[in-house]
């Protein structure tokens, strides 16, 4: 996620190059076709460039707005599942057991939990680093290993422990539904993201919208070339450059869990987890938090 106001040169054109050349090749194109070919026949009426500017606009539109609002969904998300891990740390350290931090039962609960995180976070972002299991004892890490929805998995192990505790008097009926209550949220909140990561955007969004660009940007040069002739290959690649870095950011928007500049910080929000939940542990030896990388942007 970028957190900098400040945006630098050298990243706006390394980001954009691919738009600017696909500008300038339109542009060019068009202006030589319509130079050698097409000015010999007809010409091209002053109104075509106008209808589609306007109708690409409201297309960029709408497509930018539903990636802005997928992103906008994973972060709240996220989010959520903070203030649910804490909730449910102060859940287990506060009914479980008189003993607090002190009772493995509550330890193995809270640091389930974080197994959960990191789980769900390797799987939303496709990865195989396992950090799920070191907050696990044997025992669990090879139940959730051989299955395939790991972070599916740790629910069910927490759930088998709160009937458990249940059964055993450990936790009333009262105390037993706010910590199933807190599962419930949880596995909600999951639910949320695997939909946001397996429903692909349609991929005819993006096609067309660079085609009908490069249309844009061919007519334009061709109505314009035939007032001010080359100079028209820099206004049409101005107007293809425009419209094409617009659609992009939108594009960047449409995956929010993958690991770019634009995705949710699911890194920097598992690592605050990780750190709340051991601090109501009473452990001291915390990890570091995510750093920034030039103060640009956070993973």
């Amino acid at each position: 996620m970028i957190i900098t106001e400040k945006i630098r040169p050298h990243r706006v054109v390394r980001g954009t190059w691919r738009s600017a050349v696909s500008s300038v090749l339109a542009s060019a194109g068009a202006y030589v076709l319509n130079a050698t070919v097409l000015e010999k026949h007809f010409q091209f009426p002053d109104v075509i460039p106008s209808i589609l500017g306007a109708a690409l606009a409201f297309f960029i539109g709408f497509n930018n707005n539903q990636a802005y609002d997928r992103w906008w969904e994973a972060r709240t998300i996220w989010g959520g599942i903070v203030n649910e891990s804490r909730n449910w740390a102060r859940l287990c350290l506060h009914t479980v057991s008189t003993s607090g931090a002190n009772d493995p039962r509550v330890v193995r609960l809270v640091r389930r939990q974080l197994a959960f995180v990191y789980a769900l976070k390797e799987a939303l972002r496709a990865t195989r680093h396992e950090t799920w299991r070191d907050f696990l004892d044997d025992d669990d890490a090879t139940f959730i290993a051989a299955a395939d929805n790991r972070h599916n998995a740790v629910l069910s192990l927490q759930a088998k422990d709160l009937h458990t505790l249940h059964d055993a008097g450990a936790i009333n009926g009262f105390q037993f539904t706010e910590l199933s209550r807190s599962l419930s949220t949880l596995c909600n909140e999951m639910g949320r993201c695997e939909r946001i990561k397996n429903t692909v955007f349609p991929t005819t969004y993006n096609y067309y919208t660079h085609a009908f660009t490069m249309l844009l940007v061919a007519s334009t040069t061709i109505i314009i070339g035939q007032n001010i002739g080359p100079w028209a290959v820099a206004f049409g690649f101005l107007v293809g450059y425009v419209f094409l870095t617009i659609h992009a950011i939108g594009r960047g928007l449409l995956n929010p869990f993958e690991p770019v500049l634009t995705g949710v910080p699911v890194d920097q929000i598992s690592r605050t987890i990780e750190r709340n939940l051991l601090e109501m542990l009473g452990e001291n030896d915390l990890p570091t938090p995510i750093a920034s990388v030039k103060g640009e942007y956070i993973m």
